[in-house]
């Protein structure tokens, strides 16, 4: 989304809320090869809803991945999402892209509802307008000191920010790879991290409407906390589906179960959004991502909300995963990923 330099190798750096988590990979033949993997948790409060608190704690916990995996790399690809964030598909006045460029500042004021001095622009020509003359754009803008959280992280970890990207459309990458899906069909793609659920829904290839909810796994956590009076660490075991003293493991079930709803409802807020403002067709499949989307439950309940086929995103489906690494533990934390991976494939643009 934004460049900052043409580099020869990146790394796929996504932070979360609750981890940083880091892929590395290589061109093999058509495809591509999984060469590095890392992922390091983060404290309560770290980054909350997407914005660094704690600037120290996410630069040591980037030095540590970056050291264990013995990941040589220093070009990052990192990602944003959230209130900062705004995404909208307009349809501009333009036949060129001479006429494009010069017509997209004056566009973004009309759409963007921040200060254009405070903002980074990009844009994406998604082509010809589906209804009238114009050309359809994908328009993204940035609040500037969104992007300076992160990329100041990076410099302190010693890492070289060069491309700064939209979650959303980082998972969209990392889905496109690994996923043969027919070109007419349309599917929402859920990345639910810890404090942001990411909603991308698309088809062929391209995304042609996004929503950030603030909504995603540590609602889980403090349900459980109030309804079951636990720790914060005893709820995220809970929620994990860990053993905790002296609660039944059933106990959890209704609560997950209210928490599931509050997502159930934004998503169809945006299914029927979708609707009203940019196709009348109905989504036909749900991929899952983030580490929310592990939640007991959570796959059946969206099945039987929407009654349309729910599958977990493996981002690595496609991507060869060498005897270097251990495929259980990368089976186990591939939802998590997506993001990283998505991000790791902008190497190769």
């Amino acid at each position: 989304m934004f460049g900052f330099g043409k580099p020869k190798g990146l790394v796929g750096l996504d932070i979360g809320s609750s981890s940083v988590k880091a892929v590395e990979l290589k061109r093999r033949g058509a495809g591509y090869e999984l060469v590095n993997l890392g992922i390091e948790p983060l404290g309560q409060d770290t980054v909350v809803d997407g914005a660094i608190m704690d600037a120290l704690s996410v630069s040591s916990a980037i030095e540590k991945i970056f050291m264990e995996s013995k990941i040589k790399t220093r070009n990052v690809a990192t990602s944003v999402s959230g209130h900062s964030v705004i995404v909208k598909r307009i349809t501009v006045a333009a036949a060129t892209e001479e006429e494009l460029y010069s017509q997209i500042p004056y566009e973004a004021q009309q759409h963007i509802p921040f200060d254009m001095a405070d903002v980074n622009l990009s844009y994406q020509p998604l082509g010809p307008a589906v209804s009238g003359p114009g050309t359809d754009v994908m328009l993204v803008a940035v609040k500037r000191e969104k992007i300076l959280n992160h990329t100041n992280v990076l410099s302190q970890a010693a890492r070289t920010p060069t491309v700064v990207d939209y979650d959303g459309f980082a998972v969209f990458n990392a889905f496109e790879v690994n996923y043969d899906v027919a070109p007419d069909q349309l599917v929402a793609l859920l990345n639910i991290g810890a404090s942001i659920m990411n909603i991308v829904i698309g088809r062929g290839g391209t995304p042609l409407f996004t929503r950030d909810v603030s909504v995603g796994g540590n609602q889980y956590t403090d349900t459980l906390q109030k309804e079951l009076d636990l720790s914060f660490d005893d709820a995220e075991k809970l929620k994990q589906g860990k053993e905790v003293p002296n609660i039944a493991p059933d106990a959890k079930t209704q609560h997950l179960r209210s928490v599931s709803e509050i997502l159930m409802l934004e998503i169809q807020k945006t299914f029927d959004f979708f609707r009203q403002t940019t196709s009348t067709e109905n989504i036909q499949r749900i991929f899952a991502a983030g580490g929310t989307a592990k939640i007991e439950g959570l796959v059946d309940q969206l099945k039987e909300e929407f009654n349309i086929p729910v599958e977990l995103i493996n981002p690595f489906q496609k991507v060869n995963v060498g005897p270097n690494f251990d495929p259980n533990f990368v089976n186990d934390i591939a939802p998590r990923m997506a993001v990283a991976v998505g991000l790791a494939l902008r190497s190769f643009d």
